[in-house]
């Protein structure tokens, strides 16, 4: 009878009809799903890594070499691994750049976290320990290695970008997109009131416009609408020109119903409006 209240007993059979597992066999198994995922991107790190071709159940084929995207295509079950997926996914969300990184180095502290444990050391003190090293690493990082981007110049920030770039989909045209997003973070460069330099990523707007090709991107100030051509004869360009600005949409509307509404007289037309 005492038995059934066994907690240590890690065969005790579960209400559902499963088995119960604890201890460094849980550990085990969390530290080898992380290190599987790690393999799969391991080979893809940096622009010169190797692309990966994944075929999914309707047999859509993705090749890419950017770690967000392969583990967004994986099929992960293990608990400890969707952990790692949404590292990943939260990385690329945040900064847009180091998802295979993040996911190797990860793998990589669990698999040396679990050999301490397995020298006997307590859970809570190897977790103290990287809390610790992590604060020491960011203060070296900041103090010996960290530069201003006053400092590094135009080239060294379009190097950055095209090392950004080359893992992505727009890694032929490298040095192009490289040059525009160097130049777009610069023109929105603002001070905060403690002086220090910020570059808000938000304030940089992207149009999309069917048709075109890639290198047929440009960059410019200012703000920009999208309206597609209603006639041929109409001008692509102009130079200096006077705008209206009006508080009312002058699209043209179909009325229900096929109902026509002419008006001879402007005066009328508020009339109509209200």
């Amino acid at each position: 009878m005492s038995g059934i209240f066994d907690t240590n007993n890690q065969d005790s059979a579960l209400f559902i009809g499963g088995s119960r597992v604890s201890g460094q066999e849980v550990r085990a198994q969390n530290v080898m799903a992380a290190l599987s995922i790690a393999n799969v991107i391991k080979t893809s790190l940096g622009p010169v890594g190797l692309d990966k071709m994944l075929v999914d159940d309707v047999g859509d084929v993705t090749i890419s070499n950017d770690g967000a995207t392969i583990l967004q295509l994986l099929e992960v079950e293990h608990p400890a691994g969707k952990i790692l997926v949404k590292l990943a996914q939260q990385q690329d969300t945040e900064v847009g750049d180091g998802t295979t990184s993040v996911v190797i180095i990860a793998a990589e502290l669990l698999r040396r976290a679990n050999e301490l444990i397995k020298n006997h050391i307590h859970p809570a003190t190897v977790i103290t320990g990287y809390r610790l090293a992590c604060k020491e690493a960011c203060k070296f990082i900041a103090d010996q290695m960290a530069l201003k981007v006053d400092k590094l110049g135009q080239e060294a920030l379009i190097s950055v970008a095209m090392t950004t770039i080359s893992s992505k989909i727009l890694g032929a045209y490298g040095t192009f997109f490289a040059e525009m997003a160097v130049n777009s973070l610069s023109a929105v460069k603002s001070v905060d009131f403690r002086g220090k330099p910020r570059y808000p990523v938000k304030a940089v707007n992207i149009m999309k416009v069917k048709g075109a090709s890639a290198r047929e991107s440009s960059y410019f100030t200012g703000y920009a609408l999208y309206r597609p051509l209603t006639s041929a004869a109409m001008k692509r360009s102009l130079k200096n020109p006077k705008i209206a600005v009006i508080d009312f949409d002058i699209t043209k509307t179909r009325m229900k119903m096929g109902i026509n509404i002419v008006i001879d007289n402007p005066d009328n037309l508020e009339a109509i409006r209200k």
